[in-house]
C-alpha cells in the first residue's frame, strides 16, 4: 500500500516540477525574445499531472494569465486530477478494474 503513495507522489512532483520550469522558461523566453514553447506542449504536462505546477508557475510568473484556456483550464485540470487522484489511491472495491472490465467487454 505504501509504494502506491510513493509511486504517485513522485510522479506527480516530477511532473509538476517540469510543468513549473516549462512555464518559468516559456516566460523567459517571453521578455527576451526567444523560442517560445508550444501551448501545445504546456497544455500536456498540465494534463497529465502538472495542473499544480502550471498553476503555481502562472502566479508567480504572471505567465499566460490571460489566455482563457490556461486561466480556466489549468484549474479545471487540477480539480479533476485532485478527484482521479484520490479515486486511484483509495479504489474501493477496484472500481478502476470494474470500469475497464465493462469498456472492454
Amino acid at each position: 500500500m505504501q509504494e502506491k503513495y510513493l509511486i504517485v507522489g513522485v510522479y506527480l512532483a516530477a511532473v509538476n516540477a517540469i510543468t513549473f520550469v516549462l512555464f518559468a522558461y516559456d516566460k523567459y523566453c517571453a521578455r527576451h525574445d526567444k523560442w517560445r514553447v508550444r501551448e501545445s506542449t504546456l497544455l500536456f504536462w498540465s494534463a497529465i499531472g502538472g495542473a499544480a505546477g502550471a498553476g503555481l508557475a502562472m502566479e508567480i510568473c504572471h505567465h499566460k494569465t490571460l489566455h482563457l484556456k490556461f486561466k480556466f483550464g489549468v484549474p479545471i485540470l487540477l480539480f479533476l486530477q485532485i478527484i482521479l487522484i484520490g479515486v486511484l489511491l483509495t479504489n474501493p472495491g477496484n472500481i478502476i478494474e470494474k470500469v475497464l472490465a465493462k469498456i472492454f467487454q
